[in-house]
């Protein structure tokens, strides 16, 4: 599927693949949150775009557009201008893109803050938008959740994440709710693994055990179940979204 960005104004948007890494799964004791693959998945889940000029932010409470203060860190010649704005008020702080994403027919784009990226005092707001059609720009915004506690957004630190979403897609899903026994295959399949995680844990405690050299238990990232069965040929354990190509 194609995904074109127009560049809006002079500058073009910094957007970079979305990496795995995250500083706070890093400073995790052996670094266990990366055992996580859903967690992984979903950090390189898409596209981030990047801040180009450092800067602070404070809301004072305030419902105004003036209660929320913006002040840069880098001034002078050659530094870049600031894309973030008190725009809305009701302490949202607000992030020009500079873009004019397109998709093809049937495909919107989910645009939210960096995923799995905790950010103290602040949180970023999510919109999905028609991308296939619409001839308008889309804003990132963050709304404040603490009053008088000053936010720092670094030079290069991502403040945007997107990627495509079929549309219509929730819509058209079906949920229901089952008793487990009503399927045997899952259910033996469910009671191998809970077992094996049982014995697993207790062996964690276990001085010299299998388990403590293991570390973890790594069935979901090998696609693989205790009872035999196999993840289908499309399990993942890494994304690679490719970089934005420059067209002219």
């Amino acid at each position: 599927m194609r995904l074109v960005c127009y560049l809006t104004s002079g500058e073009a948007p910094e957007i970079v693949p979305a990496p795995v890494e995250r500083g706070w799964m890093d400073r995790t004791p052996e670094g266990f949150a990366y055992r996580c693959l859903p967690l992984n998945i979903a950090n390189a889940h898409g596209w981030m775009v990047l801040n180009p000029a450092a800067f602070v932010a404070e809301w004072n409470g305030g419902p105004g557009l003036d209660a929320v203060t913006i002040r840069p860190l880098a001034t002078g010649a050659g530094s870049a201008p600031l894309v973030a704005s008190s725009h809305f008020g009701a302490g949202v702080l607000t992030f020009n893109v500079n873009g004019l994403f397109r998709t093809e027919p049937g495909w919107d784009l989910f645009v939210t803050g960096p995923l799995n990226a905790p950010k103290d005092a602040i949180q970023p707001l999510t919109g999905i938008v028609e991308t296939d059609w619409a001839p308008f720009t889309f804003t990132m915004n963050w709304k404040f959740t603490r009053k008088l506690a000053p936010v720092a957004f670094e030079r290069g630190e991502p403040f945007c994440m997107f990627f495509p979403v079929t549309r219509g897609l929730v819509d058209g899903v079906e949920p229901e709710m089952r008793p487990l026994e009503s399927d045997p295959d899952v259910e033996a399949a469910y009671a191998a693994w809970a077992e094996s995680r049982r014995t697993f844990n207790a062996g964690l405690k276990v001085p010299g055990s299998d388990a403590q050299a293991e570390k973890w238990q790594k069935d979901y990232f090998r696609g693989s179940a205790r009872s035999g069965e196999q993840a289908p040929d499309d399990h993942r354990t890494k994304l690679r979204p490719l970089p934005f190509a420059r067209r002219d």
